[in-house]
């Protein structure tokens, strides 16, 4: 598979921001919507959905199995197949866009709006990055071993992101 590209970042008023990314995955999006809107496929690749009501206003809760964290939500946009959206307290507003493309790839268009400072912007950067891997790999049938992850990939992502800030 080809690497994940880096993302974008901008921002906006009020301490706010926004991290884009645009990746293809050479699956149909068939396989990549049930990554993105069931408990199963989110556990391979983001979190535990320990609450995850599958339609327009409904609640969500997503556990990260790493921290045991928990962030609370509502789904706030859904168009079957199409478009998903979480807002959650602390992530703000996390977005996927699916394109199909012919018959056996999609490009997911991703993204985070939130506040935060620019340590968190960073941190959200390389976190994105590393769940997007961790996203084509599930979808090739090797999801994440929660009980072995490490934050390394993460700290190496976090420090490219840093220097690109630097630039």
């Amino acid at each position: 598979m080809p690497p994940v590209s880096h993302a974008t970042s901008e921002p906006r008023e009020g301490g706010r921001w926004i991290v884009r990314f645009e990746t293809h995955v050479p699956f149909a999006y068939e396989a990549v919507w049930p990554a993105l809107t069931t408990a199963d496929g989110l556990y391979g690749w983001l979190a535990a959905a320990d609450v995850l009501e599958r339609r327009f206003g409904g609640s969500v809760a997503l556990r990260r199995p790493y921290t045991g964290d928990t962030v609370w939500g509502k789904v706030t946009a859904w168009d079957t197949e199409r478009v998903v959206e979480y807002t959650v307290t602390g992530e703000g507003r996390i977005r996927f866009h699916l394109d199909p493309v012919g018959t056996d790839s999609t490009v997911v268009r991703f993204l985070n709006e939130r506040t935060g400072s620019e340590a968190e912007r960073l941190d959200c950067l390389a976190t994105w990055h590393e769940h997007f891997e961790r996203l084509e790999a599930a979808l090739g049938g090797q999801p994440v071993d929660w009980s072995v992850w490490t934050g390394d990939r993460r700290s190496q992502l976090r420090a490219s992101y840093a220097s690109f800030s630097r630039t």
